[in-house]
């Protein structure tokens, strides 16, 4: 984390799942692999992209990129077994494209409305 200055480690700070749910309150998008964490983020319905390998578990089903469980989850899986090359860089191109959509929300956001 050190080669990322802009990134914040919490993890010394979190004891418990009430402390580690507190933080992902505060959180615009939780990204993770099947873990408890994402679970916990998604039923907190906070927005959620989970990275699943090529043979995932029964309960994310199959041909699919949303979750019945959690409407406010993503799932972006391997099409080939073991290579994350794919699924990163989907990850990295839709977040890429939504932080582009928040910049230029905020940019616009910024201009005073003169109709008002």
């Amino acid at each position: 984390m050190q080669e990322r200055p802009g990134l914040l480690d919490f993890s010394d700070d979190l004891t418990d799942f009430v402390e580690t749910a507190a933080l992902i309150k505060c959180l615009d998008l939780v990204v993770a692999v099947d873990t408890s964490v994402a679970h916990l983020a998604a039923s907190l319905g906070r927005p959620t992209w989970v990275l699943l390998p090529y043979t995932p578990d029964y309960r994310w089903l199959l041909d699919r990129d949303d979750s019945p469980w959690y409407p406010t989850m993503r799932l972006f899986r391997q099409t080939s077994s073991r290579d994350w090359r794919e699924v990163l860089d989907q990850v990295r191109s839709e977040l890429r494209l939504r932080t582009f959509l928040f910049e230029a929300f905020q940019a616009s956001a910024a201009f005073e409305n003169p109709f008002r």
